[in-house]
């Protein structure tokens, strides 16, 4: 077997918003920083039933009132061995009341069972978000600023 073989694993994130300036957050188990709803893209699953599939799982909101897909890149999550994320990220605006609220995690995967304390904070901020998943909230705002380098995709 070959070590430096490269492992691609596609995932599917929401940034969801309301009122066109908040953005849903949870703080979670094992990383550092804020996170937005994400997992795995099942197989036979395309991205975009995963984010659904994932948010709903993950925040119990079902209902929302678009989808709109921003951009798929290719994030390297470690060296050695070598693992990259096909990223999709999509734009997930809803209209929510609760400010917060903590939701127990549903579904197949590892982090079922598991509470997630939600809340919404503002676009523009600059708080640390885990695994890198604030590199597109600037298309959001409406913000110039520059997105990061994007890896290519391995043939």
């Amino acid at each position: 077997m070959n070590a430096d073989r490269v492992t691609y694993v596609k995932k599917a994130c929401a940034y969801i918003t309301r009122n066109g300036s908040e953005l849903l957050v949870f703080e979670g188990p094992g990383h550092d920083g804020l996170q937005v709803p994400k997992g795995t893209v099942e197989p036979g699953e395309s991205s975009r039933e995963a984010v659904q599939r994932e948010v709903a799982e993950e925040s119990g909101l079902a209902t929302f009132e678009e989808l709109q897909h921003l951009v798929t890149d290719v994030w390297t999550r470690r060296e050695s061995p070598p693992k990259r994320y096909v990223r999709s990220f999509y734009h997930v605006p809803v209209h929510e009341s609760r400010d917060e609220w903590v939701h127990t995690v549903t579904g197949t995967g590892e982090e079922r069972g598991v509470e997630f304390s939600f809340s919404w904070i503002d676009l523009s901020t600059d708080a640390r978000f885990a695994l890198d998943l604030d590199d597109y909230l600037h298309t959001l705002s409406g913000g110039a600023t520059e997105p990061p380098a994007v890896d290519a995709l391995a043939d």
